[in-house]
């Protein structure tokens, strides 16, 4: 949620199969942008904070990649959208960006960068969750139970009671936001892998950004964001985490992630659910002065673990030739 790009797309139904090229060094590079990238957008989202105000940060991110991808996409595939491509386009981009990043983006006015990527790494748990309960949806097996059960406990450890483990909670209207945002972001996942969308997936991400990006701006107008917005106010600093969060963020970052769900597991891709919230938490200790208490670092235990166990469980489900495919996060 920025992080993740990000952004998402629906990809491929079946991730290709892993070959022995997936040690190469391009593979390599796409796992570090995926891994350090992704993890990083939380950062320099809480800079951008700075300057701009939370929807407008996330509108002009989605909306201006949007506007720059989608007439070279367009020019390059020779691919003309339908009408269901940009309803589908329309409803994923106000899910995934509209609630899922704008909320990433509106908690991280109080909620540490690190605990915010922590918060995103449940939107595994909420996509199994979905994907059982919607109709015609598949029971979870027992290790992914398991997994949302213990995704949950860490959620509460996180979030209440005040003062548990010598540290305060996280404030609980960021933490409700995010939850919300988390949830949302993978309603918006999974009603992308059911719906119409373009050959090139590059093309939705696209759609998807333009959408969302027109509905973030939307936003901040009806809730007075660009009255507060002054140029003469803007640092230097905020505007060179806009652009890292455009580049790097929804360019680079996701780019890497399409080309690694072609060269290796989705399961494998998966991985960069619970080592983005680390690589969070570190720069926020680092670099801005965010506290990592005791409390902190057992519910991250905790619910990182969770994630593994529900990742690793939906890369190996018997009977079945595909893989779970993992959805990109929200920074």
């Amino acid at each position: 949620m920025s992080n993740t790009a990000s952004t998402t797309a629906s990809p491929p139904a079946k991730s290709a199969p892993v070959h022995g090229g997936d040690s190469s060094a391009g593979v390599l590079v796409a796992f570090a942008a995926i891994y350090l990238v992704w993890g990083s957008t939380y950062f320099f989202i809480r800079i951008g904070l700075e300057s701009f105000p939370p929807l407008i940060l996330a509108g002009l991110r989605h909306l201006l990649t949007g506007l720059i991808l989608y007439p070279i996409l367009r020019w390059k595939t020779g691919i003309r959208p339908s009408a269901e491509h940009w309803k589908a386009a329309a409803i994923t981009g106000c899910l995934l960006l509209f609630v899922g990043n704008g909320g990433v983006c509106w908690a991280e006015q109080t909620a540490p960068s690190g605990i915010t990527a922590l918060l995103v790494a449940t939107v595994s748990l909420w996509l199994v969750l979905i994907e059982w309960l919607r109709p015609g949806g598949t029971r979870p097996r027992m290790q992914v139970s398991a997994g949302l059960l213990l995704g949950f406990a860490g959620l509460v450890l996180l979030i209440g009671p005040a003062h548990l483990a010598g540290a305060e909670r996280v404030p609980l209207a960021g933490a409700g936001v995010l939850i919300f945002a988390s949830f949302c972001w993978a309603l918006g996942s999974v009603y992308s892998k059911h719906s119409a969308h373009p050959v090139s997936p590059l093309l939705g991400v696209a759609m998807q950004s333009f959408a969302g990006g027109v509905a973030l701006c939307l936003g901040g107008f009806f809730l007075g964001e660009w009255r507060t917005l002054h140029a003469a106010t803007i640092t230097p600093r905020a505007l060179v985490a806009l652009g890292y969060i455009i580049v790097f963020g929804s360019g680079i970052g996701f780019t890497a992630y399409l080309y690694l769900l072609k060269k290796t597991s989705a399961s494998r891709v998966g991985t960069y659910a619970f080592v983005n919230p680390v690589v969070a938490l570190f720069l926020g200790w680092s670099f801005a002065g965010e506290v990592v208490t005791l409390r902190t670092w057992l519910a991250a235990g905790i619910i990182l673990t969770a994630v593994i166990l529900v990742i690793s469980a939906t890369g190996r489900v018997p009977g079945h030739q595909e893989d779970a495919i993992p959805t990109p996060g929200e920074a």
